[in-house]
């Protein structure tokens, strides 16, 4: 028996949603430098030029792939698609999202629904429709980018939790189902990072002071933390592990 697990994902063929920017274009990244070919998915293809140039200079194959996981059509033409670009799938990221920060009672229909479908129907019907490849093929896995919210509440920001703490249950839930299947879902719950979607809590200082102090590693997440969790999860090092969330916070969690 091996006793050294692989972490390479060399041959794998995965697919990043929201993969333009910020968390998403990194974990694009991170998993061709582990050896995938990637196809990047956001709803504005031009605004994936960074994504795919990041993939190709790892010396990985990579394709653009225009769709709003909001729609249930799309997203199944746009899985197909990525298939078709690098001839399989392995991988799903889930990791197209939204936030809006509003107090409770001025939330409306709207919001709510733009949220929701975004971030946790969204999610579901592009497993599915991943999950139906893999099934029919060697199996794979699929990856859902979860949040501090899928398990603490957070004011203001009562749609994205909701949201979230949904993706976690639907991540334990494909997990039991699909296992037979071959297919390994899990997830990573990433803790306080500066990105273009948070953008708006960190031009507080006295709150980035405050939330420093909650973290035991007194800084805030770098983008290349979420990496190695990732690469890990969508590896045969992790051929065990389904129906996970493992929480990169500098240690919030553990010490609320």
């Amino acid at each position: 028996m091996s006793q050294n697990p692989s972490f390479s994902l060399a041959g794998r063929k995965a697919l990043v949603t929201g993969a333009s920017r910020g968390i998403g274009q990194a974990l694009a990244l991170g998993l061709a430098q582990a050896g995938a070919d990637v196809a990047v998915a956001a709803r504005d293809a031009a605004t994936l030029e960074g994504a795919v140039a990041a993939v190709r200079a790892a010396d990985r194959r990579s394709a653009a792939i225009a769709v709003d996981v909001r729609d249930v059509s799309a997203v199944r033409r746009g899985i197909d698609k990525a298939i078709v670009a690098l001839g399989g799938l392995d991988v799903l990221v889930n990791n197209a999202g939204i936030e809006q920060v509003r107090d409770s009672l001025d939330v409306d229909e709207a919001l709510w629904d733009r949220i929701l479908d975004t971030n946790l129907k969204g999610a579901f019907f592009c497993a599915q429709a991943a999950a139906r490849i893999m099934a029919a093929g060697k199996g794979g896995t699929i990856l859902n980018v979860c949040s501090l919210t899928s398990e603490v509440g957070v004011p203001t920001a009562v749609p994205y939790g909701s949201s979230k703490s949904g993706l976690l249950g639907m991540t334990r839930a494909l997990a039991t189902e699909w296992a037979a299947r071959g297919i390994r879902v899990n997830g990573i719950g990433p803790g306080y990072f500066r990105t273009e979607l948070t953008e708006v809590f960190y031009q507080d200082q006295a709150w980035q002071q405050a939330m420093l102090a909650k973290i035991p590693l007194r800084r805030f997440g770098r983008l290349d933390d979420l990496v190695g969790a990732a690469v890990f999860l969508c590896s045969d090092a992790a051929a065990y592990v389904t129906g996970q969330c493992l929480y990169i916070d500098g240690g919030y969690m553990a010490s609320i």
